[in-house]
């Protein structure tokens, strides 16, 4: 069951990032791509749809006027160069609210909570704990969807991070500190300035270092008391 959204903006070039964006996941799908609000308001109204990506400064009618006539209980999205009507888009319940030029992580972020919102909607169980249960890195300029359960540990290559996991590894331009911010902090520990863990995943520690499967990851001598707090509690 794939997630379909509309994409609403008067800047063609606009559109066009969101559609490159959204080639990158296939559980999303855009059924509708508008330059006029009225029209866009139509095909709302009379179709399923999961999400909305709207501008605020359109023709003929705002992003916000067009908000209010919506009859379904489509998530919205608002994309928009001016971060000063935050607040008033969040008093009409919009689910994010998306400053151009849009990073792709930001993007990314975005697409995560319209996940979780589809999955509460219709009832899809997600095995995970606390937080995602997937991420997505770029990797040969691709958005490749990792299970964060699937996550061994993460190390640290200058200006490249390694992802690992039981079948493959994962090579991507991105700092660690970055993905470590995306991984739950109660499943993932950072015990050496270039390896994050997944504490689930430790088979046993000795000394100052610490074996995962039949990989030997080495224990930072600033991160050595946590790490055996954490682990050994």
């Amino acid at each position: 069951m794939k997630i379909k959204c509309v994409l609403i903006d008067d800047e063609p070039l606009a559109i066009k990032v969101l559609q490159n964006y959204f080639s990158n996941f296939t559980d999303f799908e855009v059924i509708g791509t508008f330059n006029n609000s009225l029209e866009a308001l139509d095909f709302i109204n009379s179709t399923a749809v999961d999400a909305v990506f709207l501008d605020i400064n359109m023709p003929m009618m705002t992003g916000f006027e067009l908000i209010s006539l919506i009859e379904t209980k489509t998530k919205v999205i608002i994309t928009t160069a001016f971060r000063e009507f935050a607040a008033e888009s969040y008093d009409l319940d919009v689910l994010d609210y998306l400053v151009k030029p849009i990073p792709l992580p930001r993007f990314i972020k975005c697409i995560n909570k319209i996940t979780t919102e589809f999955n509460v909607k219709n009832n899809i169980k997600v095995e995970t704990t606390k937080g995602d249960s997937h991420i997505f890195i770029k990797v040969d300029k691709k958005m490749m969807k990792i299970n964060i359960e699937e996550i061994l540990f993460v190390e640290g290559m200058k200006e490249y991070i390694k992802v690992v996991t039981p079948d493959k590894t994962y090579i991507t331009h991105k700092s660690l500190t970055s993905l470590s911010e995306e991984l739950p902090a109660d499943r993932f520990l950072r015990i050496h300035k270039s390896y994050v863990i997944a504490l689930n995943k430790v088979k046993s520690i000795e000394g100052n270092r610490i074996q995962i499967q039949s990989y030997t990851i080495p224990i930072g001598r600033n991160y050595s008391k946590e790490v055996k707090n954490k682990i050994l509690e």
